[in-house]
């Protein structure tokens, strides 16, 4: 079942930006979607990226080839693989990212391991992701009072 962030709900009705579950299956399946590239899919291309499953290694292979036949018949031009994380961040509950860590101390939060363990995968990345420096930092705060880390 699709999961939308709080944070996220100023684009999840138009879908304009790309999703972090959706981002969290191109990480997944090792494909690269620039937001030029998702702003020419219509509606339910971008749907059909939300709903399609992508958790086993089969799954992750339908769903890249799905992209990549989607990115070339919508934009005419061929998508760029991204090597996969065989051990991504996101699915290690026991150590908490640099920049996590960095990013939350930064806004006067520590994080425990054990709030860090409590997390869903999808809430990992997404911390992970809105950690990232040149990223929209902005949210990352949002985010922990949303995964209850924060009052």
């Amino acid at each position: 079942m699709p999961q939308f962030f709080q944070f996220e709900a100023d684009f999840v009705e138009s879908l304009r930006c790309i999703p972090m579950q959706v981002r969290l299956k191109l990480d997944t399946c090792g494909v690269k979607l620039k937001l030029n590239q998702w702003n020419q899919f219509n509606q339910i291309d971008r749907q059909q990226l939300i709903d399609l499953p992508c958790e086993t290694s089969s799954e992750a292979t339908a769903y890249r080839e799905f992209l990549h036949q989607l990115i070339r018949a919508q934009t005419g031009m061929d998508a760029t693989d991204l090597a996969i994380d065989p051990a991504p961040p996101w699915a290690d509950p026991v150590t908490i990212p640099a920049s996590v860590h960095a990013k939350s101390t930064e806004v006067g939060v520590t994080l425990s391991l054990t709030q860090w363990a409590t997390l869903t995968p999808l809430q990992r990345f997404a911390l992970i992701k809105l950690s990232r420096s040149g990223h929209e930092n902005h949210n990352f705060l949002p985010a922990l009072r949303e995964f209850h880390l924060v009052q």
